[in-house]
């Protein structure tokens, strides 16, 4: 599924040139098993001004420089979605069941 209104990639369907498979899109998606590989990608998608989503649902976030690149993090429970609301700087924190497509903007 992707979002209608605006270009998304998936951290997954990147190529080896990674900088250039971001350019003409919004927003990148990346899934928390992914964070450890996305290193690059994330650094890249500020220079491309791509946002970067993260589905980090059904695992405990362990905060780390890769927060100062998110702007949307979906995490499982209410009371840690509030908690890294306030403190991580990402523009939004979500505890939502929904796809990740459709709270993009």
């Amino acid at each position: 599924m992707r979002c209608d209104t605006v270009r998304t990639v998936d951290f997954s369907d990147l190529g080896t040139d990674i900088r250039g498979s971001l350019q003409g899109h919004r927003w990148l998606i990346v899934k928390v098993a992914e964070l450890p590989q996305a290193t690059a990608a994330l650094a890249f998608s500020e220079l491309e001004d791509v946002l970067v989503a993260v589905d980090h649902r059904g695992q405990p976030v362990n905060e780390g420089l890769w927060m100062r690149a998110v702007h949307l993090l979906l995490v499982s429970d209410v009371d840690e979605a509030n908690r890294l609301q306030d403190s991580s700087g990402i523009n939004q924190v979500l505890a939502t069941d929904q796809p990740i497509e459709q709270l993009l903007w």
